[in-house]
């Protein structure tokens, strides 16, 4: 019997532009589909709660889907390594296919394996499925990796982008061995969905992850959000966003799906090239993040700029438990941070917004966000959650300066001004005034009383004042360069 060709898919759950399944579908062999769950190999970064939450839906997804093609999903977990050896010794494979990973663990086991299997016969192949273009194929005039988007972000879009790669028509399924059998988990003993509680009921009915949904949220946001998309993108009160960032991370869609996608649809609307400009733009920024954290392993767990090794951080528990909850007392960070813990997700404006509300008013380290970002978004990713947290502190290649700092009123006014969005996840604001929704601390008591709002009761006093916050984090940072 003909030897098959194992297929290793991770984080790139989907048959359609899947370089490794197509490249399997087409050699001819019988091919034998698997998943690892792995969290035991070194340096590998467990998923947060709302991650694990939405792998669980992925693979259920993918395993449906390739039982429709006449094929299977097997799901191990453990260590890659063993794993992946054991399973192409006791199926006689002589070839496997995976997509590219980027982080430095994930290289690491990677590249063992490619090694270990080149002594043992077997061919390993890995291809580009998650992104736009690789981390070392854009560079500067000198060769070297571009340390600012906008320049890489020109580059890149000037390159020709690849069609996407149809789905497999039909997958020659093999025949997996008794023995690997015995060792696959069900999806329901890998534990990824909460029990006791469960809190992901706002996920649950806020998304539903699988490529068929990423293809259907595809089509409504080129239907109904790219038209004025550079204008509403930054209105968390609106529909302005794509939402499909979830889907990206879990490569249910790819970005030249969603690339070719628009740039389809702007062909046939010219009035919309302005508006897939600046969408496609944030596309490229994915792919500049994953060539950070290329060729910056430790971003998500280092200072890049080494002189915040020093930044007087300060330890206050109860402001950073205020700041998770949303009970801040600033009304757009308080919505953020519940439509977080409510819906696994979080619009990107609003990111910012609360991002430097607790790195400059409440002086806390950048790590702490990106922890707890990591752990409730259903997008967590390892290159955009790392460097964007970099990028809000200052401490990044390429990031905003560490004295921009948001008022959270006039951000949330301009970015609110209807007061859709606060209240929304702030209801016990609703009955304010929009003029006074985003600084209910300026309200008089009259109009605090016919509101049913008694501030520090129903709703916190701001835990900071903004104006001595914005002096106090000037002052911190001006001590690193005063040393």
């Amino acid at each position: 019997m003909a030897s098959p060709v194992l297929v290793w898919f991770r984080d790139d759950f989907r048959l359609s532009d899947n370089p490794a399944l197509a490249a399997a579908a087409e050699s001819g062999a019988s091919v034998l589909c698997f998943a690892i769950l792995d969290e035991a190999s070194e340096g590998l970064r467990p998923l947060g709660g709302a991650a694990r939450w939405w792998l669980h839906g992925s693979l259920a997804g993918l395993r449906a889907a390739l039982q429709a093609l006449g094929s299977e999903l097997i799901i191990l977990r453990g260590a890659a390594f063993d794993l992946v050896d054991r399973t192409v010794r006791e199926t006689g494979a002589t070839a496997i296919y995976w997509n590219r990973r980027y982080s430095a663990a994930e290289i690491a086991v990677d590249s063992a394996l490619k090694t270990h299997l080149a002594t043992q016969g077997v061919t390993a192949r890995s291809f580009n499925g998650r992104l736009i273009h690789e981390p070392w194929e854009i560079k500067n005039q000198s060769g070297r990796p571009f340390q600012v988007f906008t320049p890489y972000a020109r580059m890149a879009m000037s390159r020709v982008i690849q069609a996407p790669l149809p789905t497999p028509q039909r997958i020659s399924a093999g025949v997996w061995p008794e023995s690997i059998k015995r060792i696959q988990v069900s999806l329901a003993d890998l534990g990824l969905e909460p029990t006791r509680p469960d809190w992901a009921g706002g996920i649950r009915r806020a998304w539903g992850p699988g490529e068929a949904a990423a293809r259907k949220k595809l089509g409504i946001f080129i239907d109904t959000a790219l038209p004025e998309y550079a204008e509403n993108r930054d209105r968390p009160g609106m529909e302005g966003t794509s939402r499909l960032s979830p889907h990206l991370r879990f490569g249910e869609i790819s970005p030249r799906q969603v690339w070719h996608a628009v740039k389809a649809e702007a062909a046939r609307e010219p009035g919309l090239a302005r508006d897939s400009e600046k969408f496609l733009t944030e596309l490229v920024w994915r792919d500049f993040c994953y060539q950070l954290l290329h060729d910056h392993p430790a971003l998500p767990c280092a200072n890049h700029n080494q002189r915040f090794d020093r930044f007087p951080w300060e330890q206050a528990p109860s402001n950073l438990r205020a700041w998770q909850k949303g009970l801040t007392g600033y009304p757009i960070v308080d919505a953020g941070m519940r439509q977080l813990w409510q819906t696994g997700w979080m619009h990107n404006r609003v990111r910012m917004i609360a991002a430097s509300f607790l790195i400059k008013h409440l002086l806390t380290d950048w790590r702490e966000g990106e922890a707890w970002f990591w752990d409730t978004l259903v997008d967590a990713d390892p290159a955009n959650n790392a460097f964007s947290w970099q990028w809000t502190a200052g401490s990044g290649p390429d990031s905003a300066p560490f004295h921009r700092i948001f008022n959270p009123v006039t951000q949330g006014e301009k970015f609110d001004p209807d007061g859709d969005y606060v209240r929304t996840y702030v209801p016990e604001l609703v009955g304010l005034p929009t003029s006074l929704l985003h600084k209910p601390w300026e309200a008089t008591p009259r109009e605090l009383r016919a509101a049913g709002i008694t501030l520090g009761e129903t709703y916190p006093a701001p835990v900071v004042p903004h104006g001595p916050a914005r002096e106090r984090a000037l002052a911190a940072f001006r001590s690193l360069r005063d040393e």
